[in-house]
């Protein structure tokens, strides 16, 4: 069973349905006590960050969350729910989860090609090994919408890269933390080997901290 995390963000029903067609059962709750006894979270959604970080406080989800994290329960975070993994975002001047040693970063561009929310399906590069990422091929392409990026403090905890603007890191993590920046119940075939890889994963073995 996943818990997935209810914080008033969008989409989180969509990744409840695309783990239904796997055959993976999944409860969305917003109850700490829930999230406390999970043995398997994840953290989706689309919005903002402030106001995500303060409906985690507001029912104390955040620290249900590091205390899930801390013991080790193999946590996905999609999207905005990667973003809040990190230490801090630039939107909203946010202090977050810190799951993860870093911040997430506005995309900047001078040129007006560029248009910011990045949106659209693109190919990950992925730049190490990890359970999560198995079978994913090089034409294999995912669903992004996002203004906003991770950026991790150490580059080892960057798993796959994509190029935008800049080379952006698509997916990160450290030991039971995985988070994509794209989202994978939007990514048809390649993004439901995600979600099984992410079923079938103990959240530790192989993977060493950052």
């Amino acid at each position: 069973m996943i818990t997935i995390v209810d914080y008033k963000a969008g989409n989180i029903t969509s990744v409840q349905r695309a783990l239904k067609s796997l055959g993976v059962e999944s409860v969305i709750t917003p109850d700490p006590d829930a999230i406390r006894r999970a043995v398997k979270v994840i953290v989706p959604g689309v919005g903002q960050a402030a106001s995500a970080m303060a409906a985690l406080r507001e029912r104390g989800m955040d620290q249900a969350l590091r205390e899930a994290f801390a013991r080790g329960v193999p946590i996905l975070g999609i999207c905005l729910g990667s973003q809040i993994g990190l230490d801090y975002s630039e939107e909203g001047d946010t202090r977050c989860l810190a799951f993860l040693p870093g911040r997430c970063k506005r995309f900047i561009f001078s040129d007006p090609a560029l248009k910011i929310p990045h949106i659209g399906w693109n190919q990950v590069r992925p730049v190490r090994a990890h359970p999560v990422l198995q079978g994913v091929g090089a034409k294999d392409e995912f669903y992004f919408d996002h203004s906003y990026y991770p950026l991790p403090k150490d580059p080892a905890c960057v798993w796959a890269e994509r190029e935008y603007g800049i080379t952006f890191p698509a997916a990160v993590g450290t030991a039971n933390y995985f988070a994509a920046q794209f989202h994978p119940e939007k990514s048809g075939p390649a993004g439901l080997r995600i979600l099984t890889n992410f079923a079938g994963w103990n959240g530790n073995a192989k993977v060493d901290p950052c």
